[in-house]
């Protein structure tokens, strides 16, 4: 379409504001939109921006072991968190309702970033795990906790985690008693052996969600 010059050389202005424009970068999205119209910022998290609904619906919807386990469902990490809190419980009758919180939010920041497996985490480096610690810092103090835990509690829920992978392993995800040993350790004889069936995503939401208002009230 034929346009008339603009007096005073204007149209070479716009032409160059035109050209410079196009080439800025467009700024890239940093926030995931929640289901409950949160927007939660992944590089600067604030607690005010997460809700446990949200983390609910999302970890119920997550699948360990890459989806590479048995059953009509996947094992999701919902339940895989339940299961943890139950077995830092046992191994610590004493605990307090806040590290048992704790231990149910261990892996709470997967809601947004996933459940990458432990061979790709380490391939990906510690960038990873300095952004999946600033989100989980701000999900513990959304709900009255310690942003950073203590080393001992920590290394318990650890303890937790691994004996939940070995059972999670034996049971649905095809490893032999004696390869998962090797790579989770065996539990010890005192505690008892959970039955693990995966759960469809309505259950293991509101399964998550039962256990977090037993540990908030």
């Amino acid at each position: 379409m034929f346009r008339r010059p603009v007096p005073g050389g204007r149209i070479i202005n716009e032409i160059a504001r035109h050209l410079f424009m196009s080439k800025r970068p467009i700024p890239k999205r940093a926030w995931q939109r929640m289901l409950s119209g949160r927007r939660l910022d992944l590089l600067d998290p604030s607690p005010l921006d997460i809700e446990i609904a949200d983390i609910a619906h999302g970890l119920a919807r997550v699948a360990r072991w890459n989806g590479q386990t048995k059953g009509a469902h996947a094992f999701s990490v919902a339940q895989h968190c339940v299961l943890v809190e139950r077995l830092t419980a046992e191994i610590s009758p004493r605990l307090s309702r806040a590290g048992r919180l704790t231990a149910l939010l261990h892996d709470a920041p997967e809601f947004v970033i996933g459940d990458l497996i432990s061979p790709f985490k380490a391939a990906v480096g510690i960038d990873y795990k300095d952004f999946e610690l600033r989100l989980l810092a701000a999900i513990h103090l959304r709900f009255g906790l310690p942003a950073k835990p203590s080393a001992e509690l920590l290394a318990l829920i650890k303890k937790a985690d691994t004996y939940a992978a070995y059972h999670e392993a034996t049971q649905l995800a095809g490893f032999s008693a004696e390869e998962a040993r090797r790579y989770f350790g065996s539990p010890p004889a005192s505690l008892k052996a959970p039955r693990l069936t995966p759960l469809s995503t309505a259950e293991a939401q509101s399964q998550f969600l039962e256990r977090f208002k037993r540990l908030i009230d």
